[in-house]
């Protein structure tokens, strides 16, 4: 394998996992002799590194060693930083000021593609191959830098585990290790004022998150991104439910990308980088809805970022470590143009740009009872371990 220098960087939402993925990365290529070089948040780095001003340099890259992220993976979050940057579509304001004017923007929102800019800080830091760390938004941008001739390796990562081609995403068990923990908490406080509970988790379109923790807390209610639900129905079922409880109360989980029959997904803010905006706030309309539905107090929740707080679990730690070192291994065998990936309880690699060709949600009929709004795993026997 020829020499190469690695940029390597995360992007989007933090989760438990990415500094020990950081580490592995970083440790895995020192030991081949092979340099890496942090990129700071996300591909900003990249967008915002003006080769004619080096004395800017150490805010948008930094050189990575062993002894640099000896440390790091006994923390959440990502040493990195991160953003939810696209190089290929800069809006007017967020447009770095050294390249104001040298591309146009474009069409009806007005955007900019800098990726030529993004070349040529490539070539001037001497970095011929990138590992990027996110979801799909940020791996697709990958995708367009190993389409225009950039070594990408890819590894995936969100809390939601919604990325199309791997069964696991770094974060993902952390974030529901961390629900289960909450939900158990609250039937502290939603017993002793004998209320329904409704907890609000993120996931985005994917209801993999609330169906799951939903499953493992053994909550009353699970209302996913994938089903619209009807809160006549619903109020009925967790008034039965409270009513059966000997502490007399009921919890229901609501995926943050949820909606009512004939409603719409909670959306609010301006458009990302990446044409989403920001959710969250289904669950409030869950629990004044239910309270009018069944004049019973409700205790409301987002759980929110604390699903993505802290450290890693040891599952998560597991992937993100093995995943790093996985793809180190794909650069030194001289690969290019693929994602790592978990398939049936095995490592692999796919092509980089699967994540853009599909979509993953929860397989409705095989996990969920539409009518009763909850978790339906009746044959566990040949299911992979977290019954995608």
């Amino acid at each position: 394998m020829r020499d190469v220098r690695i940029g390597l960087l995360t992007g989007g939402g933090d989760v438990p996992g990415l500094n020990p993925c950081i580490k592995a990365v970083v440790t895995r290529a020192e030991d081949a002799g092979i340099e890496v070089v942090g990129i700071r948040r996300g591909w900003a780095g990249l967008l915002h590194y003006d080769p004619d001003d080096p004395g800017g340099a150490e805010e948008w890259v930094e050189p990575l060693t062993k002894v640099k992220v000896r440390t790091i993976d006994r923390y959440g979050g990502t040493h990195l930083h991160t953003s939810r940057t696209n190089p290929g579509r800069v809006r007017r304001g967020a447009m770095p000021a050294f390249l104001e004017g040298r591309f146009p923007y474009e069409g009806e929102k007005e955007t900019a593609d800098c990726t030529p800019h993004v070349l040529e800080v490539l070539d001037h830091l001497g970095i011929d191959a990138l590992v990027p760390i996110g979801g799909d938004d940020t791996l697709s941008y990958g995708v367009r830098l190993h389409r225009e001739g950039v070594r990408v390796i890819a590894i995936p990562k969100t809390m939601d585990n919604d990325v199309f081609g791997t069964d696991y995403c770094i974060g993902f068990s952390t974030a529901v290790t961390r629900s289960v923990e909450f939900l158990h908490q609250l039937r502290t406080p939603a017993g002793s004022h004998e209320r329904i509970a409704v907890v609000e988790l993120f996931g985005r379109n994917s209801g993999e998150t609330a169906l799951i923790t939903a499953y493992l807390a053994d909550v009353d209610r699970a209302l996913i991104s994938e089903v619209p639900f009807d809160i006549e129905r619903l109020g009925a079922l967790l008034v039965e439910d409270r009513r059966r409880n000997p502490s007399n109360y009921a919890i229901c989980v609501v995926s943050e990308g949820a909606s009512m029959i004939g409603g719409q997904v909670v959306e609010y803010g301006q458009e990302d980088a990446y044409g989403h905006r920001k959710l969250g706030g289904i669950g409030q309309i869950v629990a004044d809805a239910l309270k009018q539905v069944t004049g019973i107090d409700m205790l409301h929740q987002q759980v929110a970022y604390l699903m993505r707080a802290g450290a890693p679990d040891s599952l998560d730690r597991m992937v993100s470590i093995s995943y790093g070192q996985l793809a180190v291994e794909q650069l030194v065998r001289g690969h290019t143009g693929r994602m790592v990936a978990l398939q049936e309880g095995q490592y692999t690699t796919v092509p980089v740009d699967t994540p853009v060709q599909g979509t993953k949600r929860v397989d409705v009929e095989a996990l969920y009872d539409t009518e009763a709004y909850r978790p339906k795993v009746t044959d566990v026997l040949g299911k992979p371990m977290f019954l995608y």
